[in-house]
């Protein structure tokens, strides 16, 4: 007997668009060759008009939990996510207490989160200066990918030089990990930001100035001249500009492991509007122009970026705050935008760039599934992989509004955006998680062992 068939919707599989139905047996994807009676299924769902998407799959979220939970906590976030048509998150190692560094940490959050999460979590691990020693026992602890810095984030997560970059991807290329990096230039950012404080230059513009395309860029090509010395695998995050792209996509042709993300707010944002309406919209790197979100599309066409992230980095609302004595520069650099991807990817992807709904599967849920050593259980509706699936109402009008979040910190840059095409119910391992405005289950997400070497 099965536990669940949802029947009359659009089926988005890797092979295609298929009127099917979808059967679940013990939390799994079964195969069903409609012959059965409503008499063998103890539920079904009518899902006449949606898409059946598989689950999102966020590769890059800072939830805070443990430690920084003023900001966001895993019962807010991950019922956002929820929410938001995503049922498997990738932690990042910074901005808990401590840092997920070691083995013994990664195994204590996990252990920590138990309870708390309503979608499945994987875990990325620290690669700072001081975890050199640990690194093989994170990999087999099940770290899904090394989180680096480029350029100092904070005083308690340091950044890697070039020569610690190439030792760290050398011990890590016989274990098969993935290294993320945040690549913007350290030597451009400090010298730049400490040239206009000096000056009593603080404002916006010259926020951007200073992380300007050429400090990513810079980072970037460096990291890839790294990356042709030493091999391994690496995973360029938050990528916001299309000349950065296309570094990354000569790299790519050249032969090199080198995968890239981006974001929705280096889509549908522009720098425009942290100009005008303030630090809501600052992050890092920032919002870029018009014209280059717009000539960032085609590298997700052609597959140079292979996946999009929220790179959800929530604050308190007074963190925003840039009336301190280093004015903009001091306002906290980040958007929460877990919720609210998948819709926002959807209404870009399908309804301004006409492009295929398996667009949008194959970057939100099949190659995070892949790079990050989740396939096989993830990203796909396949017989055999957990039965995570998002109904979407392709007809749906929405428009993002603050009393809709369910983050801690109920604000966001994406309030007031417009689309169409809504998750309007959202299943993890065949439960349903979200469904119209509520949550019928108790959390029960579960931690995600990132296993073996990348599919892509």
């Amino acid at each position: 007997m099965l536990d669940l068939l949802v029947k009359n919707g659009y089926l988005v599989c890797p092979d295609g668009i298929k009127q099917a139905s979808l059967a679940v047996k013990d939390g799994k994807i079964v195969d069903y060759d409609g012959t059965g009676s409503s008499t063998d299924v103890k539920n079904i769902v009518d899902a006449k008009g949606c898409y059946i998407l598989p689950g999102a799959i966020d590769d890059h979220v800072h939830f805070n939990d443990p430690g920084y939970t003023w900001r966001d906590d895993f019962p807010h976030a991950s019922r956002a996510a929820a929410r938001g048509g995503i049922t498997t998150v990738i932690d990042m190692p910074m901005q808990n207490l401590p840092a997920v560094s070691t083995a013994q940490i990664l195994q204590k959050k996990v252990a920590y989160l138990s309870g708390r999460s309503f979608v499945d979590f994987a875990l990325w691990g620290a690669l700072i200066r001081t975890n050199r020693p640990h690194l093989k026992g994170l990999s087999e602890a099940g770290a899904a990918a090394f989180k680096c810095f480029m350029s100092e984030p904070s005083d308690d997560y340091t950044a890697l030089w070039p020569r610690e970059i190439a030792d760290r991807l050398r011990l890590l290329r016989p274990l098969g990990a993935l290294a993320g990096f945040h690549c913007e230039d350290y030597h451009l950012l400090k010298s730049g930001e400490r040239a206009c404080l000096q000056a009593g230059k603080k404002s916006r513009k010259d926020v951007l100035d200073v992380h300007s395309v050429m400090a990513e860029k810079r980072a970037v090509q460096e990291l890839i001249g790294i990356l042709r010395q030493t091999g391994g695998r690496v995973h360029i995050c938050h990528v916001s500009h299309p000349d950065v792209a296309a570094v990354i996509k000569r790299a790519q042709q050249q032969g090199l492991h080198v995968t890239a993300e981006t974001c929705l707010h280096y889509l549908v944002l522009t720098d425009q509007a942290y100009l005008k309406r303030g630090p809501l919209f600052k992050c890092a790197p920032p919002l870029r122009s018009k014209a280059a979100s717009q000539a960032l599309w085609r590298y997700i066409e052609d597959g140079t970026i292979s996946t999009i992230a929220s790179d959800h980095s929530p604050c308190k609302l007074e963190e925003k705050d840039e009336s301190g004595p280093k004015g903009a520069f001091g306002a906290w650099g980040g958007l929460s935008g877990v919720q609210t991807t998948l819709q926002g990817f959807w209404n870009l992807a399908v309804h301004e760039h006409e492009a295929s709904p398996l667009l949008v599967a194959k970057v939100l849920a099949e190659n995070p599934a892949k790079i990050f050593g989740l396939w096989g259980r993830k990203g796909a509706l396949l017989p055999g992989f957990d039965a995570d699936f998002v109904l979407l109402d392709a007809q749906r009008d929405w428009e993002i509004k603050a009393k809709q979040l369910e983050y801690l910190n109920k604000f966001s840059a994406f309030v007031g955006l417009t689309g169409q095409g809504l998750p309007v119910a959202t299943y993890l391992r065949g439960q349903c998680i979200y469904e119209d405005g509520s949550f019928p289950a108790a959390p029960q997400g579960k931690f995600v062992l990132a296993k073996g070497h990348p599919v892509v």
